[in-house]
């Protein structure tokens, strides 16, 4: 059974935070008077982010709202506490690609992911295009830049790449627990190194005459095949 990490409207999010539920994050709408649940929040240290009434509906999985709150996910990190968490990091290896990060960190955080790295370095602006490509996902998982260097240092769980010269297709492969799952650039791929770590290589079928997916495609093919697994274990 899927376990939601979002917990919707006002009353459930303040009732949550009374009783002292592991709450990471709350999102309010900007025009509701949401002072109880802010006042609770800065009691007990809770980061609070205000939104639009668009925002908030945008995020809602159960419908348009005044509150919502993150549980299950701390939405902040460094490369080395990442990597002391349970779940699935994402490594996107040498994706140069504002607006396809915005879309590949989106598709990470809606599939429950832990945390997302970048090895390429990102201007400011480049940053902030990520951030509206992405609907400001970022608010609510880890974004961590380092180098691959750095990553395979503190690596702690099973690398597995995406990449075609894989032998066998993402559903042969356990993608469930702690995993690093890595997705590389459409036109370099994914570096050498990363692929020389890797615990298991797959690849997903293709057809046509274009050689690869867009990034996007590929993240969302690894973390639906991952939560489907998750399931079958879990159920």
């Amino acid at each position: 059974m899927y376990v939601s990490m979002q917990i919707t409207g006002a009353a459930a999010v303040l009732n949550a935070i009374q009783n002292e539920e592991d709450v990471k994050l709350v999102l309010v709408d900007r025009s509701k008077d949401c002072s109880n649940i802010i006042s609770e929040c800065n009691k007990r240290g809770i980061p609070v982010e205000e939104g639009s009434t668009n925002d908030l509906w945008r995020m809602s999985a159960d419908g348009q709202q005044d509150a919502l709150a993150l549980i299950g996910r701390e939405p902040k990190g460094s490369l080395e506490e990442i990597f002391k968490r349970d779940g699935a990091i994402w490594l996107f290896d040498g994706v140069e690609y504002a607006t396809n990060l915005g879309f590949a960190i989106r598709t990470a955080e809606v599939s429950g992911a832990t945390a997302v790295i970048i090895n390429v370095e990102k201007s400011h602006t480049d940053r902030r295009t990520i951030r509206r490509a992405g609907m400001r996902a970022t608010r609510f998982i880890p974004v961590v830049y380092a180098s691959n260097e750095e990553v395979l240092s503190r690596c702690n769980r099973r690398i597995i790449v995406a990449e075609d010269i894989g032998e066998k297709g993402p559903w042969d492969s356990d993608l469930t627990g702690d995993v690093l799952l890595v997705v590389g650039a459409e036109n370099e791929g994914v570096s050498s190194e990363i692929l020389e770590a890797a615990d298991d290589v797959v690849k997903l079928p293709m057809l046509g005459f274009v050689p690869s997916y867009n990034l996007q495609v590929a993240v969302s093919a690894l973390a639906i095949e991952r939560l489907r697994q998750c399931e079958n274990m879990n159920g």
